[in-house]
């Protein structure tokens, strides 16, 4: 009697990729979750499932620059969020970036780019953290032709972006921005390139999760970019999260 073969169980996998601004770690991230045929969630995709949530995009900004937003706002859909309880609204809008990030990654195999995800996912039994950089020059024209801009402004823009990720990533998580010891990989991206330095990460992630290709990754549940992905996860966040009578950014999690 003859036995079908058995079928390769499909593992899940969740990348996150930190990065310094102007080393290509957003594009890199994206090549990645392309070669996989898995979705790629970064700030505008969050920020835009945090909107439909009812929050405004100046209150997200605010947030990006771990600025303290005192009293309420008027756009907040109650029928979503549920009674906002903080005074704070800088708490409220950390609060749904982490668990958008969660929720993101309980549906299925994805890659996030940025937003403090290794630090959230940190519980996750597997999660590979990679924190891509590159040398301030190639960073400062990478930003030069990015943006159409002359040294000194490129320069200025550099400053201020690194100033803000860093006082956000601490804001969220307590600890520093580029610690080795949140990451499983850090690499220059400059050296091999973008393809290349994808490829590299693939191939430990290969050894990571047991995967030989995207024919053995667990398919997402929602693709990226797609309405269908902002309304969904939205609408599972509104469903069932109300806000902690305390503020999360000051728990003992937290690092604070």
């Amino acid at each position: 009697m003859e036995h079908a073969p058995k079928t390769k169980e499909k593992k899940k996998v969740i990348i996150t990729v930190g990065c310094e601004y102007g080393c290509g770690g957003p594009a890199l991230a994206r090549k990645i979750a392309a070669d996989y045929g898995i979705p790629c969630y970064d700030r505008d995709l969050i920020d835009a499932i945090i909107e439909e949530a009812g929050f405004s995009k100046d209150l997200l900004d605010k947030a990006e620059k771990a600025q303290e937003i005192r009293g309420r706002d008027v756009t907040i859909n109650p029928a979503k969020l549920g009674a906002i309880k903080y005074h704070n609204l800088t708490d409220r809008v950390v609060f749904l970036q982490r668990e958008t990030v969660k929720r993101l990654a309980a549906r299925g195999s994805c890659v996030f780019v940025g937003r403090c995800a290794d630090h959230i996912l940190r519980h996750q039994e597997k999660c590979l953290n990679v924190f891509i950089y590159a040398p301030s020059a190639v960073r400062l024209e990478n930003v030069m032709k990015a943006h159409s801009l002359n040294k000194t402004d490129a320069k200025l823009l550099i400053k201020k972006s690194d100033e803000d990720l860093h006082a956000r990533y601490k804001q969220v998580t307590g600890t520093y921005r580029g610690d080795r010891h949140n990451r499983h990989l850090l690499i220059d991206s400059s050296l091999l390139g973008i393809d290349r330095t994808a490829k590299l990460i693939e191939e430990v992630a290969s050894e990571v999760f047991g995967i030989e290709g995207c024919q053995d990754i667990e398919g997402a549940l929602v693709r990226k970019g797609t309405k269908d992905a902002v309304t969904a996860a939205a609408s599972s966040i509104g469903e069932t999260d109300t806000a902690p009578d305390k503020p999360p950014v000051a728990t003992a999690e937290m690092g604070v």
